[in-house]
């Protein structure tokens, strides 16, 4: 599987391969070229050559190509899913819901490509002061392997969208989804260089793109660490950047909460994706007279999840995406329970039931009687783990949600509408979610505050992080 330069399939210009395995069965799927500085290089002035043609391309054209792609991504959805599943090893129907958002990515924000509004401002007599939003020019994205379409139309969409030519580095280890993208963006006709696909190592090629003068936007979706690397970089040629970062959610449930529906959002949110996602509740505090019903309820759902193969059906919850990420587990667990935390449910690899040993499978874990003094609170998991912490005050509990360098997402339960207004005040984060989970939508802005990063995606926000705001004073009677 090749690379996608200048609208042509081609390989690296040293012909290496890397190989994709699949989470679930450690078995090698596929193998996909790796790009080089050169290529990177090619790729960079191939987007940079097609900038003035697609920016001036007719706005109704563009929009039509976009609306192509949201079709075709429908169109294919089962197909697409069943790729993601193989190389990431999320359920199908968790990866066919992930493509249709990613087609609404793309129908949004082809109709917020009419909507890129300038202003006249008010101006002494005979002169007109004219505000006018550009695109920036080429854009170089890059994204994580979590959400290896949904990331990917995210950023593209409203890049695109906003006239700017684009550059996609996806995740080494799941590249497919990206492929299959670029497939798409081919059938729909997109014209030469106007997208174009770099599969390889990350350092090498972020580190070309953070370089380039001509790459003039990068958004990037990953961890914190290497989201300061590039930050770093690209201060070196003052590219403009949007950096969506670590999580560690705080997730509230008040004593005056429907407990049943906090507990069905705990669990829907904490082990989709099997916990790997940047908004997954990190740290989950109850109040300390509503806990052991609440953890009841909670464990009642959690026995009744279905570990496995992703293609398998009923399966709810699949692999974790390398053995590593079952190592960090194990640590976190470790030193909770040598602190006093008491593991309730899980703790424990998971064969997949077929007795594959090569899976990457962690059983569901519930543990309560966590404090501040484990890493498990400190610590962004990634993983299927639910750390229960037991709180008094509405005080303390909002001490401890914002405890924490990161402010991504946030979520908290209850009944009163007096404690919605405070709390989601006080809450240090970029979205909270109230009585809901569901904090992601192509309308509504995503992104965190501190260590989280900054930039929005999604909504008018999303596209005008890809736009330049020119003034033009024109003074036409002398």
């Amino acid at each position: 599987m090749q690379l996608f330069i200048d609208g042509n399939w081609q390989d690296g210009s040293l012909q290496k391969t890397k190989k994709v395995e699949n989470p679930a069965t450690g078995e090698s799927v596929a193998q996909v070229a790796q790009a080089e500085t050169e290529d990177t290089t090619r790729a960079i002035e191939a987007a940079q050559t097609a900038f003035p043609r697609w920016r001036e391309l007719e706005l109704q054209s563009r929009v039509e190509l976009l609306h192509r792609v949201a079709h075709l991504l429908e169109e294919k959805a089962d197909k697409l899913a069943k790729i993601m599943t193989i190389e990431q090893g999320k359920p199908l129907a968790e990866a066919k819901s992930e493509i249709l958002t990613g087609a609404e990515n793309f129908r949004f924000n082809a109709e917020e490509a009419r909507r890129i509004y300038g202003e006249t401002i008010p101006a002494p007599n005979k002169h007109v002061y004219i505000v006018k939003k550009e695109p920036i020019g080429v854009v170089a994205a890059i994204t994580p392997w979590n959400f290896p379409m949904g990331m990917a139309t995210r950023k593209l969409a409203p890049a695109l969208a906003a006239g700017n030519t684009v550059i996609l580095k996806p995740s080494s280890e799941t590249p497919l989804s990206a492929l299959a993208l670029f497939e798409i963006f081919e059938e729909a006709g997109f014209p030469r260089g106007v997208v174009n696909l770099l599969l390889g190592n990350s350092s090498e090629i972020g580190k070309a793109l953070t370089a380039s003068d001509i790459v003039r936007k990068l958004t990037f979706t990953g961890s914190t660490a290497v989201g300061q690397k590039l930050y770093q970089e690209s201060g070196e040629t003052l590219k403009k950047i949007s950096l969506e970062l670590g999580g560690h959610a705080p997730f509230i449930v008040f004593s005056d909460a429907n407990l049943e529906s906090a507990a069905d959002g705990l669990v829907a949110a904490k082990f989709r994706n099997n916990g790997q996602v940047c908004v997954s509740p990190n740290r989950i505090f109850v109040a300390k007279e509503i806990e052991q019903e609440f953890t009841k309820l909670v464990l009642e759902r959690v026995r009744n999840l279905q570990v496995g193969n992703g293609l398998r059906e009923g399966v709810n919850v699949g692999p974790l995406i390398r053995e590593d990420a079952i190592h960090k587990i194990n640590r976190q667990l470790k030193d909770a329970a040598e602190k006093g935390a008491d593991i309730l449910i899980g703790g424990e690899r998971l064969l997949d039931g077929e007795g594959n040993e090569k899976g990457n499978f962690y059983a569901p874990t519930v543990l309560t009687g966590v404090t501040e003094q484990m890493r498990i609170f400190h610590e962004e998991t990634f993983g299927p783990v639910i750390p229960i912490i037991s709180f008094v005050s509405d005080d303390e509990v909002v001490k401890l949600a914002n405890d924490s360098e990161f402010g991504l997402a946030s979520y908290f339960y209850t009944e009163s509408l007096e404690r919605v207004e405070e709390i989601s005040n006080a809450l240090e984060y970029g979205m909270v979610g109230v009585n809901d989970i569901a904090i992601s939508h192509p309308e509504t802005p995503f992104g965190g505050v501190k260590h989280s990063g900054f930039g929005r995606e999604n909504g008018h926000f999303g596209i005008e992080e890809y736009l330049n705001v020119k003034f033009v004073a024109l003074k036409y009677r002398t």
